[in-house]
């Protein structure tokens, strides 16, 4: 077997390789853009040679990954703040990255991670996109907002039904305010029908699957959330516990304590912004229509402030999912706010 380090980048690659049976060892740079790297790989798949890869996590590698896959080579996927920690010397070179890399495979100290499928990818893609337009859209409406309340119509929500919407075509602007109202107002009517199909690609992705199914049974969590839920946490096993599950999501503080002094930052902000969003909206949507929820928002509102009450309430909804879908149960009233997140795999059931 032979065993390769790579460090990669996105114009080329530094690779540290062995052969376990001969003890041969070697280092390359193979570059992208002309195929040889590509070139090399396939050359091993032709020689017959079983090989094992090892790299860092880092972006813009789909087709490498697509390539090792295709070719029947193990690809392992290494925490890259872990593999940061183990490097002994101040000294940094992609040399010594891909050495490093070979050294931790060798001596079974590589930090590997999970690695979702490529189904799994593709799906998120959904997501992301519909995501980024609604973003988009958002920022569309702003601004046609504030085009009224500089001619003094402050409708707010108003402004988006028909008679609002014939209100603000009818308003007298200079000829480039009017021609800004115009477009926006065209980009603003192409962009709702495509919002509209892909979250409808969404939903019908989340029914297809009986655990986010399982999600949307409590209040406050639709398709979005619990689709995407299911598949940046890949699979509950992952994790020990619900506090592993807000950590990996980044709704945690960030803590500098030393010499005996806690201090508390802001949130950490690690892992996916997407999901870390979804729950805290999530957590919203549940103080609106549930009472329970709306009891403990308004109680950690009145001793905190309001930002810090709904990224706890964003924190809790991920934990109680977690322990919804570990333990395979539905939402139950009965168990709203226990003492322990756990308590929902004791209960007799969901409604």
């Amino acid at each position: 077997m032979m065993i390769i380090g790579v460090d990669y980048h996105p114009g080329f690659q530094q690779i540290a390789f062995l052969f376990k049976e001969t003890g041969e060892c070697g280092e390359r740079r193979l570059n992208h853009s002309d195929g040889e790297a590509e070139n090399f790989y396939r050359d091993l798949k032709a020689r017959g040679i079983s090989v094992r890869v090892g790299m860092e996590t880092t972006g813009f590698s789909r087709w490498f990954e697509r390539l090792l896959a295709e070719l029947g080579f193990e690809v392992w996927i290494g925490d890259a703040a872990e593999i940061k920690t183990r490097r002994a010397k101040k000294q940094k070179t992609d040399r010594l990255d891909a050495e490093l890399l070979l050294k931790l495979l060798l001596e079974d100290r590589f930090p590997r991670i999970w690695v979702p499928s490529p189904e799994n990818r593709d799906v998120r893609q959904l997501l992301w996109h519909r995501h980024r337009l609604v973003q988009m859209r958002t920022r569309i409406m702003n601004q046609l907002q504030a085009l009224a309340m500089n001619e003094n119509r402050y409708w707010k929500g108003k402004l988006w039904s028909e008679r609002g919407r014939a209100e603000l075509e009818k308003l007298p602007l200079a000829p480039w305010t009017s021609r800004r109202r115009q477009e926006l107002l065209e980009l603003l009517d192409r962009m709702n029908p495509t919002i509209e199909e892909l979250t409808a690609a969404a939903t019908l992705e989340a029914k297809k699957r009986p655990e986010a199914l399982r999600l949307m049974t409590h209040p406050g969590v639709g398709p979005l959330t619990a689709l995407a839920f299911v598949l940046i946490i890949g699979t509950p096993e992952r994790f020990g516990c619900a506090k592993q599950i807000c950590n990996y999501v980044g709704l945690i503080p960030s803590e500098d304590s030393s010499g005996g002094r806690q201090r508390l930052g802001h949130i950490s902000k690690q892992g996916s912004s997407l999901l870390r969003f979804l729950l805290v909206e999530a957590a919203q949507a549940a103080v609106r229509c549930n009472a329970d929820w709306r009891r403990r928002y308004r109680h950690l509102a009145m001793r905190r402030q309001r930002n810090i009450a709904k990224v706890a309430m964003g924190r809790r909804m991920g934990a109680r999912l977690y322990w919804m879908w570990r333990n395979g149960r539905e939402y139950s009233p009965s168990l709203e706010f226990g003492s322990h997140a756990g308590k929902l795999g004791t209960g007799n059931g969901g409604q």
